[in-house]
């Protein structure tokens, strides 16, 4: 196996072809002009090749010098590229959030973080799967359920699932609201994978007589088809704030605390004292308690 020549020779060569300057290059690594000049004449006698030729007004590359020069230009690069890979990007901050969340939370408030905090690259990742702070690289995650979430998680509630049944206003029409109780019971209904209407009319006590009801995967798309005008749907109270301020639902039923599904914000005790990460979590803490 060939050694490799000194780093600190192939680093002053580096900077020297660059810049075709020793000077110039002595000013880019913070040392001397004599020292940049050496380290390269040492590279030159154990290569045993003329690098540069010395010219007036600094350097000129030897054929052998140029081509030498750009394989080590492309092996620094590659190292500084492997290493901003590696090293943590202290504006960048990864949060998991469910679809749901995402698009009928966050993104629409948005505009609003950016103004806060213009200089933090937010980066949201959409998915129902439980994310792992570690494998998956994130920082934050907003998640439903019931703490604790293991002992290695710090948990914040950010909303109370306060269910509401809400519909499109030409569903609901002329009727008072919240609608009495048969006309909640044989109004179609909208499912996603949480099915709580059975419980939600339980707990009210409204029976089902409404046709067979659209099933969907997501609530986010449960309140699009509301909106659209197919039915009723359950969804927490927060997540149609806009639409129902916008007009585009209406609350047609009872409210219900489903306790035991509040909306949490989780964050790693041990997480790296990253200031970008603190001001998104205070962020949205804020932003929940304007809004619950």
């Amino acid at each position: 196996m060939v050694d490799l020549p000194p780093l600190n020779s192939l680093r002053a060569f580096d900077a020297a072809g660059r810049r075709l300057s020793f000077k110039a290059a002595a000013d880019e690594l913070g040392v001397t002009q004599g020292a940049v000049a050496q380290h390269v004449r040492q590279l030159e006698a154990l290569l045993d090749v003329t690098l540069f030729e010395r010219v007036p007004k600094g350097l000129a590359f030897t054929s052998t010098g140029r081509s030498y020069h750009v394989r080590i230009a492309e092996a620094f690069a590659a190292l500084r590229a492997a290493t901003v890979e590696l090293l943590p990007e202290q504006d960048k901050v990864v949060i998991s959030v469910t679809p749901t969340f995402a698009a009928k939370w966050l993104i629409p408030n948005l505009p609003k973080f950016a103004e806060a905090h213009p200089n933090i690259d937010l980066r949201i990742m959409a998915t129902e799967k439980i994310s792992s702070f570690h494998s998956d690289g994130i920082d934050l995650a907003v998640r439903q359920g019931t703490p604790p979430f293991g002992a290695s998680l710090q948990a914040t509630r950010l909303f109370k699932q306060e269910v509401i049944a809400v519909a499109a206003p030409k569903l609901a029409g002329d009727s008072p609201r919240p609608l009495d109780s048969e006309l909640l019971s044989k109004l179609p209904k909208i499912h996603d994978t949480h099915d709580l209407w059975p419980t939600y009319l339980a707990t009210i006590g409204v029976p089902d007589h409404s046709p067979r009801g659209l099933r969907l995967s997501q609530t986010a798309l449960a309140v699009d088809a509301a909106i659209a005008g197919q039915g009723i749907t359950l969804v927490s109270r927060f997540l149609v704030s806009h639409d129902i301020k916008s007009g585009r639902l209406v609350e047609v039923g009872p409210k219900w605390d489903a306790r035991g599904h509040d909306f949490y914000l989780l964050s790693e005790r041990s997480s790296k004292n990253k200031t970008s990460l603190w001001d998104v979590a205070s962020w949205l803490k804020s932003r929940s308690s304007e809004e619950s």
